[in-house]
């Protein structure tokens, strides 16, 4: 099996097409958007930690091993910028020890604050107050597309259900979605801008406006959502700074929106490319649990970035201080070195120690919210819609750069 679109199309860069990606990778390559599964096993077996001069020098390593040594040593690789790009922050670029979108952007110790200080909004118990609220949504959505011979799952289903709930979590304006839709795209997917292009954006100064107006609309009338919980809580005795708050608020936006999008679409894609499983898990409910977490192994959405910190040797190459590395949890997730049958979707894996939410301290925090998430949009689609196959294959179309997953997925129903 193989888990990329080989056939549809890619959003493609602005670069120069890579020739080869153990001395010149580039992550908005449109070889690497449609299969980047076929690379990272190439370089496994010559280059298992391959370089690039583009975005001014930059690492990747694709063995389990060397990613999950990467995500637990904070010593000689910092997270204070996740998103590679052509604009690389200096050491004094950012404020310390927050960083732009805290916790994912700090550093120990602050860090374990920072987390810590979260965990409540996210556990178990108060994410399951949001499943109701998430399947209703997923059935509105599906009960707008209902009747039609084909439906674009991505862009008519699978975007609106973590861009909503994460909207209502912050307690923000529900016809407000799409204001973070060019936000997000322009963080996430548009990498390959130059550092002029990226500067002279208006979205960041957008998007901070827009958040200032909401703390001050919450600090006027407090409620009961996760924004006037960040206004209230504390750190040492003391209430958080305003960069600290609206740096988490634009963390849960950027890291619980496309991330999901992406994992329910690429989920649905499987099922519309693999029969046998799309009829296995229609019809047997209870597999669902180990199912989502063997969809979230195979097509894992999201790849980190890391700054060098130190001078260190990684899988035999030397890295210095300031090098850029991608952290891709996905390419860890295919090792067999790691994973029996690593290429092939097993649904009822008991044995998955899959990095899908990341390793080490910056383990993802929402991972409760997005496993339910996931859970509530597959179950809702497959009671409605228990027989589809991909309308044309041409049509798709893959998002580019850290986040992977289909922007486009036309899907035909089967009655």
């Amino acid at each position: 099996m193989n888990g990329g679109n080989l056939t549809g199309g890619v959003m493609s860069g602005k670069r120069a097409p890579v020739e080869d990606f153990a001395t010149d990778f580039d992550h908005t390559d449109p070889t690497w958007v449609a299969d980047p599964y076929a690379i990272w096993a190439d370089l496994r077996g010559r280059c298992p930690v391959a370089h690039t001069d583009r975005y001014g020098g930059a690492w990747l390593p694709v063995r389990h091993a060397e990613v999950a040594a990467v995500a637990y040593d904070t010593e000689h690789f910092t997270s204070r910028s996740v998103v590679m790009s052509e604009v690389r922050p200096g050491p004094h670029d950012l404020p310390a020890p927050i960083g732009l979108a805290p916790p994912i952007t700090s550093d120990p110790p602050f860090h374990a604050l920072a987390r810590r200080m979260l965990l409540p909004a996210f556990s178990p118990k108060a994410v399951a107050a949001y499943e109701p609220y998430s399947r209703r949504l997923c059935r509105e959505l599906l009960d707008a597309v209902d009747g039609a011979d084909e439906v674009d799952a991505s862009v008519d289903f699978a975007r609106h259900i973590p861009l909503r709930v994460i909207v209502r979590m912050l307690g923000f304006p529900e016809e407000d979605a799409d204001v973070f839709r060019t936000f997000i795209t322009g963080v996430l997917e548009d990498v390959d801008e130059s550092a002029e292009e990226r500067q002279a954006r208006a979205d960041e100064a957008v998007m901070e406006q827009y958040m200032d107006a909401r703390i001050a609309e919450h600090l006027a009338e407090p409620r009961d959502d996760l924004t006037s919980f960040l206004l209230e809580a504390e750190l040492d005795g003391h209430k958080l700074q305003t960069d600290h708050v609206r740096g988490t608020m634009v963390l849960l936006l950027i890291a619980g929106i496309d991330t999901t999008w992406s994992a329910i679409g690429s989920s649905l894609w499987h099922l519309a490319t693999h029969p046998e499983d799309r009829r296995r898990l229609a019809a047997d409910p209870a597999l669902m649990d180990t199912a989502v977490e063997e969809l979230l192994r195979a097509y894992a959405p999201v790849t980190m970035a890391r700054l060098v910190a130190k001078d260190v040797e990684l899988g035999g190459r030397q890295l210095k201080e300031g090098d850029w590395l991608l952290l891709p949890f996905p390419a860890a997730n295919r090792d067999p070195a790691m994973f029996p049958d690593a290429d092939r979707v097993v649904l009822d894996r008991q044995v998955n120690r899959h990095a899908a939410f990341g390793l080490g301290i910056h383990r993802c925090l929402g991972s409760n919210l997005a496993r339910m998430e996931l859970r509530v949009a597959l179950e809702e689609w497959l009671a409605r819609f228990p027989d589809f196959e991909l309308a044309d294959p041409d049509r798709i179309t893959w998002s580019a750069g850290q986040i992977r997953g289909p922007r486009v997925l036309p899907l035909r129903i089967l009655r």
